[in-house]
């Protein structure tokens, strides 16, 4: 599917003039720097950072098997998803469709921003309800937000439903992946030269554990990203975090193993939870955590609070009554948790 990003866009936006730094305006190998105001001490981190990210971009396409021109770099997923809505969507008129329940900063970039959410809710085990989402939409809708893996849920979305609401809808649609490390077979990244209205984000935060680093990705037309870098802040990315990032991604076979270890321990965790009497239900997941339904969820929360084991409450979250969310932690942390739990019984 192929539309023309320039007729979603704000007007303002579509005429903005981006501020031009002095690593705007000369970029490469010099003897003396006098063009950015810098201190002359104190080197490296006297010098203004790369505003391009032109060597953690270069890596990324290595990595991702995408073009440059294709990738946005922010602080964190957080910083694109707010650049979004400032960028096709005009405060007080236009609107978002999102899942219900997902990832808490839609809304509250939304909010910022002064657009309308229309949350959709998922169906029956979380499952992504097309047609209701589809028939959401108005003439003021700009983007879909799906979240695949879900969070809070764990689950990667339907592959199918979410191809015919990309194709359906004239907006943008924005697929989140943060989570997609842990079932990369399940990533809409191959079909991203085939859709202009499809963005993808995906994040260094979870799989390469650098949630540290707040190191987030877009994945778009040029034509999107362009837009992306013409209105983020000059200098997104600090020094600190490209350098290191640089060097955390030079050894992919230790993000391998990780997810390996991640994976193998998730299953256990399930396995054992299931055995526990107030366990009602451990929700499928595709991630690094898993959704708990349980009996008293806040007094079992209370209670691994006391015992210095911190997970997260969900049960107030729309359709997430009595849940416990649980992030799998290292083998000698997850043993812990059940071995605590066991207390109970």
């Amino acid at each position: 599917m192929s539309i023309d990003i320039t007729l979603l866009l704000r007007e303002n936006i579509r005429n903005l003039k981006p501020y031009s730094s002095a690593r705007d305006e000369f970029s490469g190998d010099a003897a003396v720097f006098l063009d950015a105001n810098e201190n002359p001490f104190n080197t490296p981190w006297n010098r203004y950072p790369d505003p391009h990210h032109r060597q953690l971009k270069e890596r990324v396409s290595q990595i991702k098997k995408v073009l440059v021109s294709k990738i946005f770099l922010g602080n964190g997923s957080d910083e694109p998803i707010d650049l979004l809505f400032r960028a096709f969507c005009e405060p007080g008129k236009d609107n978002v469709v999102s899942i219900n329940p997902t990832y808490g900063m839609y809304r509250v970039a939304a909010d910022t921003n002064n657009i309308e959410v229309i949350n959709v809710p998922l169906g029956i085990d979380y499952l992504l309800d097309t047609e209701a989402v589809l028939k959401a939409v108005n003439s003021d809708t700009k983007i879909i937000f799906l979240c695949s893996p879900n969070n809070p849920t764990g689950n990667a979305l339907d592959h199918k439903s979410m191809m015919h609401i990309i194709t359906e809808f004239k907006g943008l649609v924005v697929v989140d992946e943060a989570y997609i490390d842990f079932c990369p077979e399940k990533s809409l990244l191959p079909l991203l030269d085939h859709h202009s209205n499809l963005v993808i984000l995906q994040t260094f935060s979870k799989a390469w554990g650098m949630a540290g680093l707040r190191l987030g990705m877009a994945f778009g037309s040029p034509e999107i990203i362009e837009v992306l870098s013409r209105i983020k802040y000059p200098y997104n990315l600090n020094i600190l975090t490209q350098h290191k990032a640089l060097e955390l991604l030079a050894n992919e076979q230790i993000k391998s193993k990780w997810v390996t270890t991640i994976l193998k321990e998730r299953d256990k965790m399930v396995k054992n939870l299931l055995t526990l009497p107030f366990v009602i239900k451990v929700y499928n997941s595709d991630a690094n955590f898993i959704l708990v339904k349980m009996d008293d969820p806040r007094g079992i929360y209370n209670y691994l609070v006391e015992e210095k084991i911190i997970v997260r409450d969900r049960s107030s979250i729309a359709l997430c009554k009595g849940c416990l969310r649980i992030s799998i932690g290292s083998p000698e942390e997850n043993a812990t948790l059940i071995e605590v739990l066991e207390q109970l019984v």
